[in-house]
């Protein structure tokens, strides 16, 4: 509950800071219908991407993480095969678009090319701090050999394919 908080907050008020933004600096932008036609389809294209990155590590993830009785969206068992294979953060690296994505949907200029690199970099900043340090207590040396061998994201094709296509 506390991430998905995080997550409101990030997109609510960088959607707000950045609109303002917008009407005080780039309003011509922000009212121009030319440029929301244009940004509307590319962010609803990336919302896309990242709805089938979350369903299909999510799936993955309920399959192959989970032995016993455990609570739903919890996983004790290290998950180092498909999308897994590629990187250690496939739903990540999905979510990494979100920002951008939701700053299209806007049309917002000060949202694409201010707001949504921060909140990569929080994101990217998080993963660090908590995320890995929280599977390395979880799985101790068993997630640290991981991290040796696969890297935190991958951008190859086949990676990439294989995380944003259909399940």
């Amino acid at each position: 509950m506390g991430r998905m908080m995080v997550w409101v907050l990030m997109l609510l008020g960088g959607g707000v800071t950045s609109l303002w933004i917008d009407w005080r600096w780039f309003r011509a932008w922000l009212l121009n219908p030319i440029f929301h036609l244009l940004s509307l389809p590319i962010g609803v294209y990336g919302f896309r991407l990242v709805m089938r990155a979350s369903r299909n590590t999510g799936r993955w993830l309920a399959r192959n993480g989970r032995e016993g009785n455990i609570p739903r969206f919890e996983t004790n068992k290290l998950v180092t095969t498909g999308y897994y294979e590629c990187m250690r953060h496939p739903m990540h690296l999905g979510l990494l678009l979100f920002p951008v994505s939701f700053a299209l949907i806007l049309g917002s200029l000060s949202f694409i090319f201010i707001v949504a690199p921060l909140e990569i970099l929080f994101i990217i900043a998080m993963i660090k701090v908590v995320e890995e340090p929280g599977a390395i207590r979880k799985f101790g040396d068993q997630y640290r050999s991981y991290q040796k061998q696969v890297p935190m994201f991958s951008v190859r094709l086949s990676c990439l394919k294989q995380l944003f296509g259909r399940s």
